[in-house]
């Protein structure tokens, strides 16, 4: 019995891991452009701070997104000369982008209260 029990353990640390992962992912664009609000960047640095916040990102799946919020019209980006090595790609919020972390910010808001509803157990049909 206590090997199967340290088997589910296992698993469910696993899926733990599985499901943290996935809620990382879920936010990742609204912790860029939320670090982005505090002013321009190129890509070292935001990984940087993501990873200071326990946010793990590599590179090769924030440049597929900053190129998405792009597209999008949410950031811009200009090149700047490099004290040391190539040119650096630095990003910035479009107007359209403040406005779109606005709603993010009010939807994360409601969000954390819907989940404490939830896991408080307070009946939200009153």
């Amino acid at each position: 019995m206590e090997i199967k029990d340290n088997m589910n353990t296992k698993e469910l640390q696993l899926n733990a891991e599985n499901i943290k992962a996935q809620m990382r992912k879920g936010v990742l664009e609204y912790c860029i452009l939320s670090i982005l609000r505090k002013g321009d960047s190129y890509a070292s640095p935001l990984i940087a701070e993501l990873k200071s916040a326990k946010m793990i990102v590599v590179e090769g799946t924030l440049y597929p997104l900053l190129t998405r919020q792009k597209n999008q019209g949410l950031l811009s980006y200009r090149w700047e000369e490099s004290p040391s090595g190539p040119p650096r790609k630095y990003y910035s919020l479009t107007e359209k982008g403040k406005l779109a972390l606005e709603l993010m910010d009010e939807a994360w808001q409601e969000v954390i209260k819907t989940v404490a509803l939830i896991k408080d157990g307070i009946n939200m049909s009153e």
